[in-house]
């Protein structure tokens, strides 16, 4: 693993999340939708409130969460070296993607899985967040 390229809290209730980490946290997050987001918060290269139905747009292409799945509390990427060779070894070691290298709309590659946590957990590669003074 190179970095954590991102963390935050999967949100149920995105309005009342604003009001925790904006309003109440005083964190300065930039507002898209229910996406909100900086890179800009200490000792995280991005740290964002994600809605469940966002998460799961992601993940299956619809925004609501498949009732099979354990609905995951937070979530987090490990930005790696080499996304293909990374998520053959997931596979091998037994974890089943949700999404197994796709490129998001944004740019970034991804492969999502939920650890044994519960964590929607993503192995990642991620271009701007390589770069220098990032």
């Amino acid at each position: 693993m190179l970095f954590v390229a991102g963390f935050g809290p999967v949100s149920t209730r995105p309005a009342v999340s604003r009001r925790l980490y904006q309003d109440l946290l005083a964190l300065h997050l930039q507002v898209e939708g229910d996406y909100l987001h900086t890179e800009s918060l200490g000792g995280s290269k991005h740290f964002a409130v994600w809605s469940l139905s966002d998460a799961a747009q992601s993940c299956f292409g619809e925004p609501a969460w498949p009732p099979d799945i354990p609905i995951p509390q937070a979530w987090i990427e490990f930005e790696v070296e080499d996304l293909e060779q990374a998520s053959a070894e997931l596979r091998e070691a037994g974890y089943r993607p949700l999404v197994n290298d796709m490129t998001e709309p944004w740019g970034q590659r991804v492969t999502r899985f939920l650890s044994p946590e519960g964590l929607l957990a993503a192995l990642v590669h991620t271009p701007w967040l390589r770069q220098p003074g990032s």
